[in-house]
């Protein structure tokens, strides 16, 4: 099974209480397609800049992503650059340099369109949208938004919606695209709007997974060392819908997306965000090898046993 995965690929700059970063690889694709490529293998469909470092094509390249899909452009590749409170819980954007990623207009390639598995990372509804028509018929098609889409561009948001299978945003996210400040009903709002699969993300609090066979609830995972959260959303969707489509999951009928597996999924996600903010930018990546993942889901199933 592959899994084609649709979003940026960056430069951040970053600090937190740990240091400092000038110029670090990032984007939304980049982190989900490393977290998945442990799975299945992945392709990325960005824009890059001319200014894209060989070294870092080279390093995804070399964790079996697919990069037919990445094109390379004049111009420079998207930059942004933050700061994190001393909790990390918080974040102050400094700069956002959108770049060439402002004109990005995601083509699959021909190979990409058949698919079995799509991730639409945090780009406007109506390329997400333009993105999964481009499909022929994935067994599991969705994504991510964020609080400038539902504020701003609602209407386009909720069109894009009722064609995904699987939706992932934290929790300030679910209360404002529902309208609900209880997260069970606005679980309830959102999956009626489209997405059968909702897994709203609570950051060091963990994650709640909602489906129509109830929920399921992970907590999160308590590091020795916190260096770099960005990216950890984006690697627990990489985690979760990486296993789903190693299992060959699907929503065609009730029985072929179980209980089990979704929550092994969700398990999974918080495994690969975990290992994310262990350094800064993709570093951990670099080193991380299949038996360190499987050797904490295996603590999770500890830690979580009653």
């Amino acid at each position: 099974m592959s899994l084609v995965i649709v979003g940026s690929v960056a430069y951040d700059g970053l600090q937190t209480p740990a240091g400092k970063v000038d110029r670090a690889l990032g984007g939304a694709a980049t982190y989900i397609a490393l977290s998945s490529s442990y799975f299945v293998p992945s392709s990325i469909v960005a824009v890059v800049g001319d200014d894209f470092d060989q070294q870092d094509y080279d390093f995804l390249a070399s964790r079996n992503i697919g990069l037919e899909g990445l094109q390379r452009v004049p111009g420079k590749t998207f930059f942004w650059a933050g700061v994190y409170s001393d909790d990390m819980n918080d974040r102050t954007t400094l700069t956002t340099e959108l770049n060439v990623f402002a004109d990005f207009d995601p083509q699959l390639p021909a190979s990409y369109r058949s698919q079995p598995y799509l991730v639409l990372g945090n780009i406007q509804p109506a390329l997400q949208r333009s993105v999964r028509a481009q499909m022929t018929a994935p067994r599991l098609a969705g994504g991510d938004t964020m609080n400038f889409w539902i504020n701003d561009f609602r209407d386009e948001l909720l069109d894009t919606l009722k064609g995904w299978d699987f939706l992932l945003i934290n929790d300030s996210e679910a209360r404002l695209l529902s309208g609900e400040s209880n997260l069970k009903r606005a679980a309830q709002t959102i999956r009626a709007l489209g997405p059968k699969i909702l897994v709203i993300k609570r950051g060091e609090y963990g994650a709640t997974l909602f489906h129509d066979g109830g929920f399921f609830s992970v907590p999160g995972y308590l590091l020795d060392s916190l260096k770099d959260p960005t990216g950890a959303g984006d690697c627990f969707a990489g985690g979760f819908i990486g296993y789903l489509a190693s299992q060959g999951v699907s929503l065609d009928d009730a029985a072929s997306a179980p209980a089990a597996e979704l929550a092994r999924a969700v398990v999974y996600g918080s495994v690969m965000g975990s290992f994310c903010c262990e350094a800064f930018s993709v570093d951990r990546f670099r080193t991380l090898t299949r038996d360190e993942i499987d050797a904490r889901f295996a603590e999770f199933q500890k830690f979580t046993a009653f």
